[in-house]
Parts: structure tokens; sequence; C-alpha cells
């Protein structure tokens, strides 16, 4: 795996055209990067109405897909996918928190956190300023925990509402911008670290480094919920994303953006075996985010990703086009792809929620939408 700065990009650029100046290539941000080289394809979603005065769809749902019949028991045929939002720059970071019911997601670049409520459908601005916070989620003991670009840190949020710092720094050196995470029910929270929020003042703090390593090597960590300490446990992967447990805590799946700066980085998602908790063991491929579209294999990334009671892996998906953007869904044992949610809007992140934890939310670019699913989120958030 290479982790040097890349002299050409995976953009569509002509043959002769390279990057040889670093500091080019980080003002090609992640999103600008991708976006040149994504495609549009052929697809009703894209025409789709979802303003308040939209004519109701006709069930069944036709933008939730069942590409193989293991899908069909999670699709309800009455639930369409509804816009709950509209009005953010880049939705990301969704955590479900059952006591208050209510979601809380981030809008990284307004620097804020929305919350959107059970009971009326109401939202309102949770938390401003916010760190450029990415993603959120909540630990056992009901406090929040985000993911903070601005201050390249991991912080807690208490009963009390004051903010401690988890985590900052390893070796020595700052932190990238943690990006998402989960808490294990050991109390040990489990996080990434790209570096997006470190390479633009769009979604963070531009860092001095002309490197796509804004601080350091991009690396999964995981902070020890009894001592407080920070292990990296694992770096054998270019940008690590979106973050998860299997159901039983036994595996951890991973999200790759890498190919987002590294020519060479697959756009795929990982997972590793958990071993006594602690470590992880046995880095490989899970899924592809390769999909035939047209009769052409297209590929785009996934984001957030999560875990729902059987095992399957539902990943944010984005950046190729109508047909493709939304939610994909893999079986847990061989990384199939089962089913597809089409947005219009290119999604960030994804959260089971609600009473049941039947719904799933998904912030995508500029709205929040959601559906229900005949599943349940395996985790707490």
């Amino acid at each position: 795996m290479s982790q040097q700065l890349t002299k050409k990009t995976n953009v569509d650029l002509p043959e002769t055209e390279h990057i040889t100046d670093p500091w080019k290539l980080r003002r090609r941000s992640f999103f600008g990067l991708v976006a040149s080289a994504t495609a549009s394809a052929a697809s009703a979603v894209s025409a789709r109405d979802y303003s308040p005065q939209a004519e109701p769809v006709r069930y069944p749902e036709p933008d939730v897909v069942v590409l193989d019949d293991r899908f069909k028991r999670y699709k309800l045929g009455n639930s369409p996918i509804l816009r709950l939002h509209r009005g953010t720059l880049w939705a990301e970071g969704p955590a479900w928190n059952a006591v208050g019911r209510y979601l809380v997601w981030s809008d990284i670049p307004n620097n804020c956190q929305h919350r959107w409520l059970e009971e009326d459908g109401h939202v309102s601005k949770f938390r401003f300023p916010s760190n450029n916070s990415n993603g959120n989620t909540f630990d056992w003991q009901g406090r929040q925990i985000s993911f903070e670009h601005l201050t390249r840190s991991v912080a807690r949020y208490g009963h009390d509402g004051k903010r401690q710092v988890l985590a900052s720094s390893y070796g020595g050196k700052s932190l990238n911008g943690p990006n998402d995470g989960a808490v294990h029910p050991n109390g040990d929270i489990w996080f990434t670290d790209p570096g997006y929020g470190g390479l633009m003042d769009y979604e963070g703090a531009r860092a001095e480094s002309d490197t796509v390593q804004p601080y350091q090597k991009e690396a999964i960590y995981r902070i020890d919920g009894n001592t407080g300490k920070l292990y990296l446990v694992a770096d054998d992967i270019f940008k690590p994303n979106g973050l998860c447990f299997s159901p039983d805590y036994k595996k951890i799946y991973v999200a790759d953006t890498g190919s987002s700066h590294y020519s060479d980085a697959p756009k795929n998602i990982r997972v590793w075996d958990v071993v006594n908790e602690k470590k992880l063991a046995r880095g490989r491929e899970f899924a592809s985010m390769s999909l035939e579209l047209n009769g052409e294999q297209m590929a785009g990334f996934a984001d957030g990703i999560r875990a729902d009671e059987d095992g399957n892996i539902w990943a944010s998906a984005g950046w190729v086009g109508a047909g493709y953007d939304g939610v994909h869904i893999f079986e847990p044992e061989e990384g199939v792809r089962i089913g597809q949610i089409l947005l219009p809007e290119i999604c960030g992140n994804v959260c089971f929620g609600g009473t049941k934890r039947n719904r799933l939310f998904m912030p995508a670019s500029q709205s929040l939408y959601a559906v229900y699913v005949e599943t349940r989120g395996a985790h707490i958030s």
C-alpha cells in the first residue's frame, strides 16, 4: 500500500495531465476529486419529486430495489422513502437517542448538528458550533460521542452537557481528524481517522502539510474504556471511513474511501476479526462497491455503514449518479449485494432508529431521508 502522495489522480483526466504540485492536489478536495469522476446512469429516481407538494408514491416503493431474493424479507410493501429535512450542505454522522426519541446528525461545512424529533418531525439546531463534527454515536451510558474535524479529536458530552476530549493525538502527533466510530459494550470506543478534515477548511482546518496525510498515517483506533489509553489497531487500509461492528462484536467492518487520493486504492468495504475485544486480525475485503449499470461496471464509495440484527451491512453509497447513489445492502457471508435504496443525492451515512430501531435514516448531501424496513439495527446507535 502506497503511503506517498500520488502524482496522478483517479479522475478521468487526459493521459498527459499529471498533478505534481501537492498543494494543487490538496485543493482538489475529496468531493471535487470524486465529483469529476462521476457518471450518470438512466433511472427514474433522478426525476422523483420529494417536495411536500409531490404526488404520493405508489406502493410498493419503487426505489427500494430487490437484487437478490434474500432482500425480499426486508422490503415493506407499504413504506415509502420520505424526505424529512432539506437544507444541509453535507449531511453526515446520524445517531439515534432512544431516551429522547430523536436523531442527531451533522452538517459538517455549516459547523452544526441538527436534531429531528420522532414525536412531530420537528427539526432544530442541536449544537452550534459543532467543531465540524462528522460522525456521532451514543455510549452505553447515553452520552453523546462526536468525532470532530476542526479540533482533530474524539469528544464526549456528559450528562451535564460538558465536553470532554477523549483522544486528540497518537505517538506524539495530532490525529488527522476523526471521522466515524462505534462503541463496544465493554466501554471501548473504536474510530477511524482518514484525514479529510485536515485537508480543507470547508470541513475542518487545512493543515500546513503538503501531503494527503495531514499529520500521520491514516488508521483505525481504539480508546480503552477503562484506562482512556489510545491504541492504533490497524493501518493496512488507505483511508478508513465508516465503521461498524457485526451483531456479535466479533468482526469490524470499515469502508475504504482511499481512492479519493490514492490511485491504487480499491473501492470497497473491509472486514477484520476482533480478537479478545482489543485487537484486529485477518484484514480482508468484505465487499466491492463495483456495480454493473447499463452494461458498464461502475464503482463509487461506501461511506457510513451499519449492521442489522441479521448481520447484513447497510452502506451509504455515492459519487456515481442515478441508479447507484443511495444505500447498498450486503449479506454477511460473502458480501453479496442483495438490495439498494436509490436516492436523488449522494448518501453520506446511515443509522437505524425510531422506537423499534426499524427505520433507516439516511443523511444525503442536502437532505435527510428515512424509510421503514423489516429488520432492526444491531446496536444502540
